[in-house]
């Protein structure tokens, strides 16, 4: 059964301010991130450090993810763009987030505060590491919500129709529920690959991080399984998706499928290796009473 997407990205209106569903998803993912790390360091998961400061952790991380996101896809996917037109570059409403530039300002944030706390890095990273992914499901139901990064044509039963897909481009969506009735449109469904990366990155990944870090683990194996997860999710999910029209070939750079996502991926998946190997040897973290 072929399903036509017709959900308004607009949740509401506030006056003249409309508040979409994508916004809602983020902070529905960091309200998440918040109480679920309220819980961790109230069992003593992140030593020594009490509730006021992981506040400060978390304030720190947002940040990361929003400026480090903006960055990481105007510099990966639209740097052509940014020269013609440098002001895009603060456009955040006109969307535009990058995963793999959220991800290195999220480190950023969080060297920063392991730093004033005087922290190793990687105890910080351990800790934040399984209350991202609920934040990346919810980015990406936003997606859906939002009918875009849509993925290949496909004739499975769940083939969605994208109203958004640039073969609709001029139409009225009058035109688009007419046809769409007939059947005439089901050969342009495609595969929601938003919820593909909406359960493996949000729902998988938690489920694997939440239940590995339940109990005391060597430093670098919780960020390693992170990493390790994400590229590997993340690489094969790209095969379905629509690539980034504005790179390489078609969106291709090279072999007619490798994409700019996997080519970023492929780093995760070599870091997620490289932070097991380190792990072997390294300390186990035992809880310990949070400071007040």
């Amino acid at each position: 059964m072929t399903f036509l997407h017709q959900i308004d990205p607009i949740a509401f209106h506030l006056g003249p301010l409309q508040v979409h569903w994508y916004g809602i998803m983020y902070l529905l993912g960091f309200g998440l991130a918040w109480w679920l790390g309220q819980r961790r360091v109230r069992a003593g998961r992140l030593p020594g450090v009490g509730e006021q400061a992981y506040g400060d952790l978390l304030f720190y991380a947002m940040l990361g993810v929003v400026l480090g996101g903006r960055l990481g896809y105007v510099f990966f996917y639209s740097f052509g763009d940014l020269l013609k037109d440098p002001l895009m570059l603060f456009r955040i409403w006109e969307g535009g987030m990058s995963f793999h530039g959220g991800l290195i300002g999220v480190v950023a944030a969080a060297w920063y505060w392991s730093h004033r706390h005087r922290l190793h890095l990687f105890d910080t990273m351990d800790f934040v590491a399984p209350l991202v992914p609920p934040g990346l499901g919810f980015g990406r139901i936003g997606n859906y919500i939002g009918g875009e990064l849509f993925g290949k044509f496909t004739d499975a039963g769940w083939g969605v129709v994208f109203p958004r897909a640039p073969e609709f481009s001029g139409w009225s969506m009058e035109q688009i529920h007419a046809q769409f009735a007939t059947g005439a449109l089901d050969r342009f469904a495609r595969h929601p690959s938003q919820l593909y990366q909406a359960f493996l990155e949000g729902l998988v990944m938690f489920a694997a991080l939440w239940w590995f870090s339940r109990k005391p683990r060597p430093r670098y194996a919780v960020s390693g399984l992170f990493a390790l997860l994400y590229g590997c999710f993340r690489f094969l999910v790209e095969f379905v998706r629509v690539p980034d029209q504005q790179i390489g070939d078609h969106g291709y750079l090279a072999f007619g499928w490798l994409t700019m996502g996997q080519v970023l991926s492929l780093p995760l998946i070599a870091l997620g290796l490289y932070l097991f190997w380190l792990s072997r040897r390294s300390p186990v973290l035992q809880p310990l009473p949070a400071k007040g």
